[in-house]
């Protein structure tokens, strides 16, 4: 996993009313707080500190506070407001002040909490090339061409992933309907890869790092030298079926890129998820598929002045896209880690400084957003249908499960590689592995189940997806990181789920009937 729409109009909400409807479930104000204007409440400062990096941060109102009031008291902290969703009560603001976030909290009336986005100072543009992908060679092209029969893509042969989804036989009734969009929150999409081309919506694409959507022509393709990651993500949900290269689960829906990945790192800031989600929610896309972790933190504590701030803003944004019509798929990560458990050693964060070890609860500190409420949180399995050796898992926590690749599970294909064959940029094709490949598969699959039911809303897909999923029960042997088959003590079962497969895996064919 990197942390790595149809297009209709919607009815505009007049502001007042859609501020007080997404604030109704805030937490309430304490009725001692002092009102608006009190000294002591506005903690004036006559002249900010700017000493400090230069961060960005989230600040969320309380259900009395306004954008208006918000944006005048982080003015007087010394901060600069980026941009702001009077939908939801985020504002999203830069500043060099190493006590702006505190004396913001200070303001209990105004704001329920506010915290920076990250622990490294923002820094200039660049661009580095991420990570290497196996790419599909000439020879294993041509051997997949070669076994193809009629009305296959010609690389399908190698596609695995596919059938272990019936989405070959699940094509035959159904490819998607062209009033569905998938949209792709990650690292970009070159939309003029010849499998993509044909499904892409730039109508509904954009760049929202910094946490302001650009969508002028291209903004949403990866950065030179970029990560590929959203390409391949792509591919797996919507590559048309044209004769070219491959197919996607849901081949005649739409997708949109909305890129939300930092230059350089590939890093995903809240600030620039908000905007993804924000964005996907006004442009009318149905789907989401969310193939990373919110940085910089593997999870993200509610117990942390800093980082429950980034729990709320991205609550709120994902609660506003469900409203709207949006499903969120998320996947689970590829830590192995039990998300059920009582304590998880978190090793990693924070990811763009220095990380520092430490124990945490992960009913405390979430996998953000896969543990977020309405979001649909995906596990990965191999050729075997054995849980990935990577793969977090988590009983109650997984919803379903789906094909992210596992090099140890081989397939009988033509390349016998059994990690996920997709798109990359350039027009080429690569394998990956990762509950990122995991995500998109369900995504594919819930458009599918768009396609067929236009009507229902997010949390009826999401009921349709866990009953329609294939059950899995745990399985006597996994695969461990060596490649050793090993004891698959760690997989639990209760209520009709399991810790590895949650409801079980997606059915492509059963959302086509």
């Amino acid at each position: 996993m990197a942390h790595l729409g149809s297009g209709r109009r919607r009815l505009a909400v007049p502001v007042g009313l859609a501020l007080t409807a997404s604030l109704a479930l805030l937490p309430a104000v304490a009725a001692s707080a002092a009102p608006l204007g009190n000294t002591a409440d506005t903690a004036k400062v006559s002249k900010p500190d700017a000493s400090g990096p230069k961060l960005s941060y989230v600040a969320n109102l309380t259900a009395y506070g306004t954008v208006k009031q918000a944006k005048k008291a982080i003015e007087r902290a010394g901060g600069t407001v980026v941009t702001s969703y009077e939908e939801i009560g985020v504002v999203v603001a830069h500043s060099q002040n190493p006590e702006f976030a505190k004396q913001l909290r200070a303001q209990r009336s105004l704001f329920v909490s506010v915290g920076a986005t990250r622990t490294a100072p923002l820094s200039p543009v660049q661009t580095t090339e991420e990570g290497t992908t196996q790419k599909l060679s000439a020879a294993d092209a041509a051997k997949a061409a070669a076994q193809a029969t009629e009305g296959e893509e010609p690389l399908e042969p190698n596609q695995w992933d596919l059938r272990a989804i019936k989405a070959d036989q699940a094509h035959k009734i159904n490819d998607g309907s062209r009033n569905v969009t998938v949209g792709v929150i990650d690292t970009g999409v070159d939309d003029t890869h010849p499998d993509l081309a044909p499904n892409f919506s730039a109508s509904q694409s954009a760049n929202c790092v910094g946490g302001v959507a650009d969508t002028t022509e291209g903004a949403w393709r990866p950065y030179a030298d970029g990560s590929d990651h959203g390409t391949h993500v792509a591919g797996t949900i919507a590559a048309a079926r044209n004769g070219i290269g491959i197919s996607g689960v849901a081949p005649g829906v739409k997708v949109a890129a909305i890129k939300v990945s930092e230059p350089a790192t590939s890093l995903f800031y809240t600030e620039a998820v908000v905007c993804g989600f924000m964005f996907a929610a006004e442009k009318g896309i149905e789907v989401t598929n969310n193939s990373y972790f919110v940085d910089p933190w593997n999870y993200t504590c509610k117990n942390d002045d800093d980082q429950k701030a980034l729990v709320e803003a991205l609550g709120r944004a994902t609660k506003y896209a469900e409203r709207k019509g949006v499903l969120s798929v998320a996947s689970a990560g590829n830590s192995n880690h039990d998300l059920a458990s009582n304590a998880i050693e978190d090793t990693t964060s924070p990811n763009d400084t220095t990380p520092v070890p430490r124990t945490i609860d992960p009913k405390v500190c979430l996998d953000l957003p896969t543990q977020l409420p309405g979001v649909v949180t995906v596990s990965a399995t191999g050729d075997q249908g054995f849980k990935s050796y990577y793969s977090s898992y988590g009983l109650g926590v997984v919803d379903v499960a789906a094909p992210g690749g596992d090099k140890y599970q081989v397939p009988g294909t033509p390349d016998a590689n059994g990690r996920v064959l997709s798109t990359v940029p350039g027009g080429g094709y690569g394998y990956k592995q990762g509950t990122s490949m995991a995500g998109p598969h369900v995504a594919g699959v819930a458009a599918l189940l768009k396609s067929a039911h236009p009507y229902a809303t997010p949390s009826q897909l999401q009921a349709m997806l866990k009953a329609q999923a294939t059950k899995a029960a745990c399985p006597d042997k996994i695969y461990d990181g060596t490649g050793a088959l090993i004891d698959a003590t760690t997989c639990n079962s209760k209520w009709g789920q399991t810790g590895y497969y949650g409801y079980g895996v997606v059915d492509a064919l059963k959302a086509v009937k």
